[in-house]
């Protein structure tokens, strides 16, 4: 039966959490190892800049999302978090120091991905390429998974990531086009869809990702995600929305477990080999054990 999204708009409250939103910080001794090898190395993780909900029991299961080429993105987005404004230099270092990390942290399904850098002629493409074989010759049994922007739709960038051949090619669409302006004003829906379909047409396993709670309504997830769907994306994650600062937007509303359910099943309907859906799931949460699952269900 389909959850009446209206009726998740009703429980919605201005800095009061539903039950299902609260839960224990998890830690343990490897949330201190995780710490010492990323930020004591002058590295950056989303999990810190985003101001992930996450990251204490991603620390704690000794793992990471590491943001490269730098924590200063030249977007704004109205949803997320990390700092804006004019990027700085590339750090050259950064590649092997992050697959030093890697390796001393044993870390066998690694996240990377980065602020947007327009700046850059390619975008960071060719960055981004540096840093999967740095990793890949470092740590051979360890599954590279790329959360990439758009590269300003550039097909030419995307191959550059692609050639690399990371293990997964995640690329987020975030949100409903009618959102677009508001939420993510410097990116274009369709770019985004041609983006994922560019990775999926190479052979690669592609993934990608959407935000509930920012105001959009049930037939607008859906139409969301058939149109991901027809990208050739095989894996795809829902999260809750949640406001990390007064300065990005409101939550609009505060999306049951039960809702996020039916957008699941709805998910593997469509066609999808794996939907990850659930308040707080993100892009890169679990994401090992995501693309085993994923894996698990094409083989069937």
């Amino acid at each position: 039966m389909t959850v009446n999204p209206s009726e998740n708009r009703k429980i919605s409250s201005p800095g009061r959490f539903p039950e299902w939103l609260k839960r224990p910080l998890a830690f343990s001794g490897k949330q201190k190892t995780v710490e010492k090898h990323v930020h004591c190395e002058g590295l950056h993780t989303v999990c810190v800049e985003a101001k992930c909900p996450n990251r204490s029991e991603c620390y704690s299961n000794g793992t990471a999302t590491f943001l490269i080429m730098g924590n200063t993105c030249s977007r704004s987005c109205r949803f997320c978090s990390v700092n804006h404004g004019i990027p700085a230099k590339l750090d050259l270092e950064e590649p092997a120091r992050i697959s030093s990390a890697v390796k001393n942290l044993g870390i066998k399904h690694i996240v990377i991905t980065s602020v947007t850098r327009d700046d850059l002629e390619d975008g960071g493409a060719a960055f981004f390429a540096d840093t999967i074989k740095i990793i890949r010759e470092d740590n051979p049994g360890t599954k590279i998974e790329v959360l990439v922007p758009d590269f300003q739709g550039s097909t030419e960038a995307i191959r550059k990531v692609i050639s690399a051949a990371p293990d997964i090619f995640n690329h987020n669409i975030e949100t409903v086009p009618g959102l677009y302006d508001k939420i993510r004003p410097q990116a274009v829906y369709n770019r985004s869809l041609a983006v994922l379909a560019q990775a999926a047409r190479s052979g690669i396993v592609t993934k990608s990702g959407i935000m509930v709670g920012l105001g959009e309504d049930e037939s607008e997830i859906l139409a969301v995600m058939k149109d991901i769907y027809l990208t050739g994306c095989s894996i795809l994650t829902i999260g809750q929305y949640l406001r990390p600062s007064k300065e990005q937007v409101e939550v609009k509303s505060f999306v049951s477990p039960e809702q996020f359910d039916y957008y699941r099943r709805e998910g593997e309907k469509i066609g999808f080999a794996y939907v990850f859906a659930g308040p707080f799931v993100r892009s890169s949460y679990r994401a090992g054990e995501v693309t085993f699952k994923a894996a698990g269900k094409c083989s069937q």
